[in-house]
């Protein structure tokens, strides 16, 4: 079955925002066993919009739209595409409904009159809920052909495609496609290439796709059967022989499980307490820790040490220290995780010092060096990287093997 991705906004052709969305619906869509030819994005504009949605439906079986849902008069997707599928609008009591509970658990309480034009669906069409705002998905089916309609903003689209629009998709194909993730940190894209492979060379059903993140590898393993059933017995011997091969550097197998979560799982697990103790970084880390819903229950405070007078007032690290190593150095990254550990009376403290450019290095101490500390058990392991990138790049990779250290330090301790 091939399926075609058409994003719409103006906003998008000018570059004003990224389009995550089309990124996220071809993995998902791949990950359903669905072959994608062609994106496309297309302004707010009704006569490009339906040349767009025509050229579509001539050369594949589904259309997914993102975008122009709204409730303003540029928006433009669902009138444009019940035009093309000739499904006349029609009020839906349901999505009436839907948008006055949506307005009355708000802040806002008054419903503005354009709004009222969401709760207009084409006729016949199969309404998805949007649990997250109040324009409803729509699915449009017609002379073997179907049209998806869906909202911009990603965290509405996200749960709705994930909840909604992902069964449907599987139950139009007449074999059940099943995916598991299995994600890796600490370990490069080429050498899990070369770890796995003789598995992908013999490969055939189960199949495995490898995604490169920043700092992390996810491999996808996806069988086809007649039932879920039948394809998770297929999955489960794959997933066994790559926990056996990657070990402790394997963090989860839940496809929406962080990395964040997975150490935060850990933390609340042996019931311990974390400090963060941030320079570089300048609470990158304790911000991706934070992304974590009940992470309150473990964090229990984080530094920003960014000169080295905050380091030495806030975590107690001494002046000779600094004068003798510089604050970047494995000297100065463990005394911030020792007094961390002493300023806040916590389990563990994770400390990150570095260089993230683009100027401040030499040749001694280039751009991308980084020190990470974690103090735990009165003992402090301590990492040393040199990262490659611009500014960005290197915090976020610090981050990546920081939420690491902590992760191994954990299950070595405690496990």
């Amino acid at each position: 079955m091939v399926v075609e991705l058409v994003s719409v906004g103006t906003e998008l052709l000018l570059g004003n925002i990224v389009n995550t969305n089309a990124s996220f619906l071809a993995e998902k869509c791949a990950a359903l066993g669905l072959a994608c030819y062609y994106q496309t994005v297309v302004g707010d504009n009704e006569e490009r919009l339906i040349d767009t949605l025509k050229l579509a439906l001539s050369r594949s079986d589904v259309v997914i739209l993102c975008g122009g849902l709204g409730p303003t008069p540029d928006d433009l997707t669902k009138e444009t595409a019940a035009k093309v599928m000739q499904m006349p609008l029609v009020e839906d009591i349901y999505t009436k409904k839907r948008i006055e509970e949506y307005f009355k658990n708000s802040q806002w309480k008054v419903i503005p009159d354009n709004n009222w034009k969401q709760a207009f669906v084409p006729k016949g069409a199969k309404v998805v809920d949007n649990n997250n705002g109040t324009a409803p998905g729509i699915i449009m089916e017609k002379n073997e052909k179907v049209v998806i309609l869906l909202p911009g903003p990603p965290n509405e689209l996200i749960p709705m495609f994930n909840q909604g629009i992902a069964p449907y998709l599987n139950s139009l194909q007449p074999e059940i496609i099943y995916s598991k993730m299995v994600k890796l940190v600490g370990i490069g894209e080429s050498q899990v290439a070369d770890e796995i492979s003789d598995l992908i060379e013999n490969q055939s059903n189960p199949t495995i796709a490898t995604y490169a993140k920043t700092g992390e590898v996810h491999l996808r393993i996806t069988a086809k059967a007649k039932d879920e059933e039948s394809a998770k017995k297929l999955i489960k011997p794959m997933v066994k022989e790559l926990k056996q091969r990657f070990g402790v550097n394997i963090y989860s197998t839940k496809e929406e499980e962080t990395l964040e979560a997975a150490t935060v799982a850990l933390l609340q697990k042996y019931n311990l307490s974390l400090t963060t103790a941030e320079s570089c970084t300048g609470g990158l880390l304790s911000g991706r820790l934070v992304n974590v819903p009940g992470v309150s229950k473990v964090l229990k405070q984080g530094f920003i040490t960014y000169s080295d007078k905050a380091k030495r007032k806030l975590l107690d690290v001494n002046k000779s220290t600094l004068k003798m190593y510089g604050a970047v150095s494995e000297e100065t990254v463990k005394e911030m995780a020792k007094g961390g550990i002493f300023a806040t009376d916590s389990d563990i403290c994770l400390a990150v010092t570095g260089i993230a450019g683009p100027d401040g290095g030499t040749a001694e101490k280039p751009v991308g060096l980084v020190y990470i500390g974690c103090y735990i058990k009165d003992k402090i392991f301590v990492k040393k990287y040199e990262f490659k990138g611009n500014r960005e790049k290197i915090r976020e990779y610090a981050v990546v093997r920081a939420l690491d250290l902590l992760r191994r330090c954990i299950l070595e301790q405690y496990s």
